[in-house]
């Protein structure tokens, strides 16, 4: 099949999602049919990569191409700046384009100049707006629940809005998930007689750990791996120690409710997990008809269906909870892309349906997102600018190369060390300065930052229970990847300052 002209792209990227949530990736667990069901006609990533662990550094990322010290939104809830280019500032004039679901780049409910048509569902980042005028403005989903008669329960800057935890409680059909699910529908049949790029940023499975599916699972069938509810190495750096001392104590388990009970109960834990899950599967319902729109829309050969997360979730691993470390279940996240005109050269055009006779092409290596604004536009046909940070992987999708020697950098927040305080909690004082890690092609993975640093050999260690740097005999191997740290920041324009 050869590439249509002027392709479609559906972006559906959740929040917080680990990749170890869907078949694809191990775990047969979880029913997520229609991702899983996508997955086996797309190209999926094995490791894939976020560029930093947590939102609006990583979010942003996607949209840009850029390093979150690049783009310069290097933090949650600081803005993209309006001289950064997003993804749709690159289509071409004839593209309708579109953002659905929480931002997390600015002003939240206000229609960022590049996008066509915003549906917003947040209103819980008020408080960060860059005008007043904007208090008065709500999100769609605090509307939509608003007119279906539900009565908001929380009162922010003067307005009545409705809390994460009291949203989460609603049945299936009001929750933002199904929101996002329906407006999406509405989108793709109103605009399937022309080229159009629409962003689906799902919120689920993000905490609160509370949905309509909390009893789908049974928290004591729950598999868990080795380093469930255990401390991090003696010799772990402080962050990550002090990230589990915060969850312990009852730090970022819900930001809208302080009491959870007892941190130390493996009950609540499982628990929170079978939550987390039930999510999963709410996400994959709205993913199966947004899927199921594209397919009555007849637009199944002509458009580019990705499907990730903007970070993962520790879900209990080295007792912590959320997001914020370097260990994979925070970095490493889905991806799962479906080019019809690459995937399966005898796909019959005729099909009412995505063909049952497509199959899952696995991509071996490391992959990481800062790639996915120019392989998205090289799909497209569109030129991709020199100032991009990524590199293409058509080549790859096409077989033409490989992954098997791309390392992946995580670009930690960066360096705001002068706006610490004494007061501050001493992990914020930590997330506040500098840290870069490699995860090599060869599976070694090291983290530099200002404390105790990390090493790991993930072939032989896939949980991170033993940190090598302290090792002599792997001084060498470090001081290579340190180098190639070194090269990356040189390449990129990074003037963090790290250990030597």
């Amino acid at each position: 099949m050869l590439m249509p002209e002027s392709p479609n792209l559906i972006f559906i990227f959740t929040d917080q999602q680990r990749a170890d949530t869907l078949s694809c990736y191990g775990n047969r667990n979880i029913e997520a049919p229609n991702l899983n069901a996508l997955s086996q006609r797309s190209f999926v990533f094995d490791n894939a990569y976020v560029s930093a662990p947590v939102c609006t550094p990583s979010r942003g990322t996607l949209l840009s191409g850029l390093w979150p010290h690049t783009h310069r939104a290097v933090e949650n809830n600081i803005p993209l700046p309006s001289d950064v280019k997003t993804i749709v500032d690159l289509l071409p004039e004839n593209y309708l384009k579109a953002y659905h679901g929480k931002w997390h780049l600015g002003d939240e409910v206000i229609r960022r100049e590049g996008f066509d048509e915003w549906v917003s569902i947040e209103d819980q980042y008020r408080d960060y707006y860059s005008d007043e005028k904007y208090d008065k403005v709500l999100s769609d989903h605090c509307n939509f629940l608003k007119m279906n008669g539900f009565e908001p329960d929380k009162v922010s800057k003067g307005e009545k809005v409705f809390s994460r935890a009291y949203a989460a409680t609603m049945v299936e059909e009001f929750t933002k998930a199904q929101f996002l699910a329906s407006q999406a529908e509405q989108f793709i049949e109103k605009n399937k007689h022309r080229p159009f790029a629409l962003y689906i940023n799902i919120f689920e499975p993000h905490p609160p750990y509370d949905g309509p599916l909390n009893d789908l699972y049974d928290p004591a069938d729950i598999p868990v791996p080795p380093t469930f509810l255990k401390n991090p190495p003696d010799n772990a750096s402080e962050m990550h120690k002090l990230r589990a001392e915060a969850s312990l104590g009852g730090q970022g388990f819900d930001p809208d409710r302080d009491v959870w009970g007892d941190t130390g109960d493996e009950n609540l834990w499982r628990d929170i997990i079978a939550r987390y899950w039930g999510n999963v599967t709410l996400v994959d319902r709205a993913v199966g008809r947004i899927l199921n729109a594209v397919v009555q829309a007849g637009l199944q050969h002509n458009t580019i269906i990705v499907f990730t997360s903007e970070h993962g979730e520790q879900l209990g691993e080295f007792n912590i909870i959320q997001k914020t470390t370097f260990y994979e279940s925070s970095i490493k996240v889905p991806m799962i892309v479906h080019v019809p005109w690459i995937n399966n050269q005898k796909e019959n055009e005729g099909n009412d349906s995505f063909s049952p006779i497509q199959r899952m092409s696995r991509i071996e290596g490391r992959y990481s997102h800062i790639d996915t604004v120019p392989t998205l536009l090289d799909l497209m046909g569109i030129e991709v600018p020199e100032n991009l940070q990524g590199t293409s992987r058509v080549p790859v999708l096409n077989g033409e190369e490989t992954l098997e020697k791309s390392d992946v950098f995580i670009d930690w927040p960066g360096d705001m060390s002068h706006l610490i305080t004494e007061d501050m909690p001493d992990v914020k004082k930590l997330r506040m300065q500098p840290y870069r890690s490699i995860i090599s092609r060869e599976g070694w993975k090291l983290t530099l930052g200002p404390e105790q640093n990390e090493f790991y050999d993930l072939n032989e260690d896939p949980y991170e229970q033993n940190n090598l740097f302290d090792q002599v005999s792997e001084k060498s191997r470090i001081k290579d990847l340190t180098d190639r740290i070194n090269q990356w920041q040189v390449d990129t324009g990074d003037t963090a300052v790290l250990p030597k």
